[in-house]
């Protein structure tokens, strides 16, 4: 009796029993309680290449407008109407020469009437100097030792007469007739002694200055007449071309209104703004290609000027560019896109530049393949960098291998497979000269093996 009702009790137990162990079985697979079950860590496929040794350029690149390097516009300082053109456009034309004749019978006339007035004032200058003021002076001379003699005579019959009146001999009106004589021989002889010494001191330099001053105001006179008389003949200031002449034979010039434009177009300049950031690098004197569009050929140059001072309007550095040996395919007035080489280093540390990222303070970092199958960050500093290389400093050494496809975003110590590199992917040595966004480029230096 009691052994069934045992049998019975464990009956029910089992059916109660059974259905909590399965799902509790159930939830220990779901929980991931085999650890057969368990999931695999990530792998992130990746490309590396290695850190290399290859020289490196900072090739700054922007567009520019070709300019000459000398131009006149040239303009008539007089109005008057056109006689005549000696050049026509795209002439070649020497500093010096004649270009254009403009009527000028007025201005002729004037100019030999005040020629005529000049021979007149000059003429009175010699005669003045040569001949008037000696003989002024001479009189003068001549004036003061009769009055001095007249003087001497007077100052003797006054001395006799009056010995005799002294002695009763000779009556008080007579002494007082010699004494009024002497008196005014002696003011006669003072002042022709005067006037002989301020002719000498003065009356002499100014007779020649106001002499001189006619003669030089007739010159002058005559040199601006002669000056408006050259004015009708315009010359050119440059050895150049005639790029422009707006104007024909008859026409009215007017005074300081262009009627002919030369370039000088044997030296010519490529004008670019650069950003002050990338200009602060370029010195006169480096390197440089100019680059025409739809051309396959550059021109080589070099950098000619880097503006002293910052453009108020677009805060950036006008720097010019003067091509060497200007290609007939280069006109003032183009657009072409220059390439100027700031700074090269021959034996410079490189790596691929999308392999170099910046945390979040700001740094550079690139990642590297680790021998134990992950991913390792590892701090750098940079040196010369352009569109498809950049120069490590310090963080890493040669041959270390740096992920340079796959790594964006990817977090240090991630489980990586590396892959075999395209044939096609360029290398360090392959750089060319293309430009970026940023306006740097890589220069072709050398080739890298892997």
């Amino acid at each position: 009796m009691k052994l069934t009702t045992m049998n019975t009790t464990l009956t029910f137990l089992r059916k109660w029993i059974a259905p909590f162990s399965t799902m509790a079985a159930i939830l220990c697979v779901a929980s991931g309680c085999s650890k057969a079950e368990k999931e695999k860590e990530p792998v992130v496929y990746v490309q590396t290449t290695p850190a290399r040794r290859a020289p490196i350029s900072q090739v700054i690149s922007a567009e520019a407008v070709v300019y000459p390097l000398e131009q006149a516009t040239i303009a008539p300082k007089i109005t008057s109407t056109i006689k005549r053109f000696h050049v026509q456009r795209s002439s070649r034309v020497k500093k010096g020469q004649l270009l254009v004749e403009l009527e000028n019978g007025d201005l002729s006339g004037v100019a030999l009437a005040s020629k005529g007035d000049f021979k007149q004032a000059d003429a009175t200058y010699v005669t003045t100097v040569n001949a008037g003021l000696p003989q002024q002076i001479q009189k003068a001379e001549l004036d003061a030792a009769a009055t001095k003699a007249a003087f001497d005579a007077q100052q003797k019959v006054y001395n006799s007469r009056k010995e005799l009146f002294e002695q009763g001999a000779l009556p008080r009106r007579d002494l007082d007739s010699a004494e009024v004589a002497l008196l005014q021989a002696r003011s006669q002889s003072e002042q022709a002694q005067k006037q002989l010494a301020d002719l000498r001191r003065v009356g002499q330099e100014q007779g020649l200055k106001a002499a001189q001053g006619a003669r030089e105001s007739m010159q002058g006179h005559m040199l601006s007449a002669e000056a408006q008389l050259s004015y009708s003949e315009i010359h050119s200031p440059i050895d150049g071309v005639v790029t422009d002449r707006p104007l024909y034979e008859g026409d009215l010039a007017n005074a300081n209104q262009p009627i002919l434009t030369v370039m000088n177009t044997s030296r010519l300049i490529a004008k670019a703004h650069i950003p002050q950031s990338e200009a602060a690098v370029l010195k006169v004197g480096n390197p440089a290609e100019l680059r025409i569009s739809g051309l396959e050929a550059t021109i080589k140059g070099r950098v000619s000027l880097v503006s002293p001072a910052l453009d108020p309007g677009s805060t950036t550095i006008e720097v010019w560019v003067e091509a060497s040996k200007p290609d007939p395919a280069l006109k003032p007035g183009m657009g072409v896109e220059v390439s100027m080489t700031a700074k090269t280093v021959k034996e410079a540390l490189v790596v691929p530049t999308p392999a170099i990222f910046k945390n979040s303070l700001g740094q550079d970092y690139v990642l590297l393949a680790g021998s134990d199958g992950h991913a390792h960050l590892k701090t750098v500093q940079l040196g010369v960098r352009n569109a498809d290389f950049a120069q490590i400093v310090s963080g890493v050494i040669a041959g270390d291998p740096v992920i340079s496809s796959g790594g964006y975003a990817l977090p240090d110590n991630t489980q990586i497979k590396i892959e075999a590199q395209a044939p096609a992917e360029k290398e360090a040595g392959d750089t060319s000269a293309k430009s970026d966004k940023s306006g740097d480029a890589a220069k072709p230096d050398t080739k890298d093996k892997d």
